[in-house]
């Protein structure tokens, strides 16, 4: 079932590669979306695909890159809209 997911990560990522993180993770399961930083030191991203695939995601942004450290996630789900053509870091 397609869906989509908003996220708001906090703790240390930026700075530490953490966009380009999801990227890759992103493309790897074929997700689209984006992800960018917030004014406030926290990443936002946007991504929609399969639900399964969208929880797999969740799990390796939690873990996030060697860097960072996540200690807060935020994470609303809503309804596949077909939005974005790929993933891209803004």
């Amino acid at each position: 079932m397609q869906s989509a997911v908003h996220i708001v990560v906090r703790g240390m990522v930026q700075g530490v590669g953490f966009r380009y993180f999801v990227w890759r993770q992103a493309s790897k399961l074929g997700l689209s979306g984006y992800a960018r930083n917030l004014y406030n030191g926290d990443v936002e991203i946007e991504a929609e695909g399969d639900r399964s695939l969208l929880e797999e995601f969740i799990r390796e942004v939690k873990v996030g890159p060697r860097l960072s450290d996540v200690r807060d996630m935020k994470i609303q789900w809503g309804e596949f809209q077909g939005r974005f053509k790929g993933f891209e870091v803004g």
